[in-house]
């Protein structure tokens, strides 16, 4: 039998000579001229190549960017940069392809917020989009809501909605486990998850969106004191995450909403592309959305003496004292040292994931070139060989070889750094591509890589600086770099 199997394996491989010959090149294709340079080289170990990058961009001509206009009459800054640089595109009103760069970007956000959160004893969870309407219905907002809920009948007949948030869907989850012990409090559960909301007029690319990602936290107390001291640690874990980020939000004094609860903080960019009001005391540390204010109030009611200035901004996270408000209708108690059901303290706690990533653009970026937060650049170093045909060709192996070296010596950079293959475009344009998509490093495998000592030019996006450094000098300064 094997051997019948094994002439059958024989005639067929002879008859697909032609078949076998051009997936192998396929294959050699994909890996790119790095293998062609150096054949022992493992597919495994190739520099990533910007030719072979999905990143549709337009940096050199601005196009008709589908719903959204031309780029040049987007108003929004992060919303023009973000379409031109191939980093989201337009689907329908509101929902956006994220392309394969913000993913990384978007991967990188997800994974602090996951440090920061089980830092304070967070647990990760994941509940379903589709939530059923009885819950919504029992909360009484699925009529406060309105049409920002995207609602929707199953073939039986039976309603649902979208998720814009799942405070119904974790408390009743919470019931439905039986009584927990005081033991096991505070419990905090979280997940990042698409959300929707019927926006009415949506805008501002992802700032605004029907669609989009939220980093939403559920905490569960034995008492109102102990659910502030949860209040706070979350807040601080916020503040601590935006620190890292580079970002310099204001933690404001917000109405509850239609969410409800006794308290509730806003964490807000300044930006003048912001939706929201703020009023900020020059004397002290009070911060107000102007919806908590009395209107024409100018001084300020914490310390009485500062006057109160406004501005605008964007909101990028959100907290909330919900108190029983939710345990209570879903019955969600726990037992105490005697032994006695009480009602769970609640609170909860949003992140806008999707929104973070482009206001952080919008603050960081210049009118024609996107800027990241160091640790959350898709990709951070950007290495450029010579133009095809110069009279420094010769250069192409060493800027590889350089790639190579640098995800090898710099565990940390393994699969952060990218080799501009386009050499049928000169240094000059490519360098200037890169600028535009905002990697923090870019590294120029130029004329001064052929001296006697070689150095390579590097610029440092974010500081502004350019630096000729030896391998030496580069590794140590790449050495330096934080990723996550």
């Amino acid at each position: 039998m094997e051997a019948v199997l094994w002439l059958c394996c024989r005639k067929l491989l002879a008859h697909q000579p032609r078949a076998l010959t051009q997936h192998t090149r396929c294959l050699s294709s994909c890996a790119g001229s790095a293998l062609k340079s150096s054949p022992a080289r493992s597919v495994g170990t190739s520099p990533l190549l910007v030719s072979r990058l999905f990143q549709p961009s337009t940096l050199r001509e601005v196009q008709e960017l589908g719903m959204e206009g031309r780029a040049g009459e987007i108003p929004c800054k992060s919303q023009r940069l973000m379409l031109q640089a191939g980093l989201i595109h337009p689907s329908n009103p509101g929902c956006y392809y994220y392309l394969p760069a913000t993913v990384r970007a978007m991967e990188k956000l997800v994974r602090l917020i996951d440090q920061e959160m089980q830092g304070i004893g967070g647990q990760k969870l994941d509940m379903p989009s589709l939530c059923a309407a009885e819950l919504w219905r029992r909360s009484e907002r699925w009529d406060l809501m309105g049409k920002e809920l995207f609602r929707l009948r199953d073939r039986h007949g039976a309603e649902y909605c979208l998720g814009p948030t799942h405070e119904e869907a974790v408390t009743e989850l919470l019931a439905s486990q039986g009584t927990l012990s005081y033991r096991q409090l505070p419990l905090l559960l979280y997940q990042v998850t698409r959300k929707f909301r019927d926006e009415p007029k949506p805008r501002f690319g992802l700032l605004r969106g029907r669609e989009f990602y939220m980093k939403d936290m559920y905490s569960f107390d034995t008492s109102e004191e102990a659910a502030h001291l949860t209040y706070q640690a979350v807040c601080q874990a916020y503040a601590r995450l935006f620190a890292r980020l580079g970002l310099r939000c204001v933690q404001v004094q917000a109405d509850t909403g239609n969410i409800g609860g006794k308290l509730s903080h806003e964490f807000q960019l300044p930006a003048e592309i912001g939706e929201d009001r703020l009023l900020i005391c020059g004397n002290c540390t009070f911060s107000a959305n102007v919806e908590t204010v009395e209107p024409g109030k100018t001084d300020c009611p914490q310390c009485h003496k500062g006057t109160l200035a406004e501005s605008k901004g964007i909101e990028v996270g959100h907290t909330f004292y919900l108190g029983t408000k939710y345990s209570h209708i879903f019955n969600a108690f726990y037992h105490n040292d005697q032994n006695k059901p009480v009602l769970a303290e609640m609170g909860c706690f949003g992140l806008g994931v999707t929104r973070i990533l482009a206001a952080a653009i919008e603050v960081f970026s210049t009118e024609d070139a996107v800027r990241w937060p160091g640790l959350l650049a898709p990709y951070q170093v950007c290495v450029l060989p010579p133009k095809k045909g110069s009279k420094t060709e010769e250069l192409a192996g060493l800027a590889e070889e350089l790639c190579h070296s640098l995800g090898t010596s710099v565990p940390r950079l393994k699969g952060e750094v990218v080799l501009d293959d386009r050499t049928q475009l000169t240094i000059g344009k490519r360098f200037k591509d890169a600028g535009r998509l905002g990697y923090p490093y870019v590294i120029v495998v130029g004329k001064s890589a052929a001296e006697e000592q070689p150095r390579f030019e590097v610029c440092c996006q974010q500081s502004g600086e350019t630096l000729f450094l030896s391998r030496e000098g580069l590794m140590d300064l790449l050495s330096e770099v934080e990723t996550v």
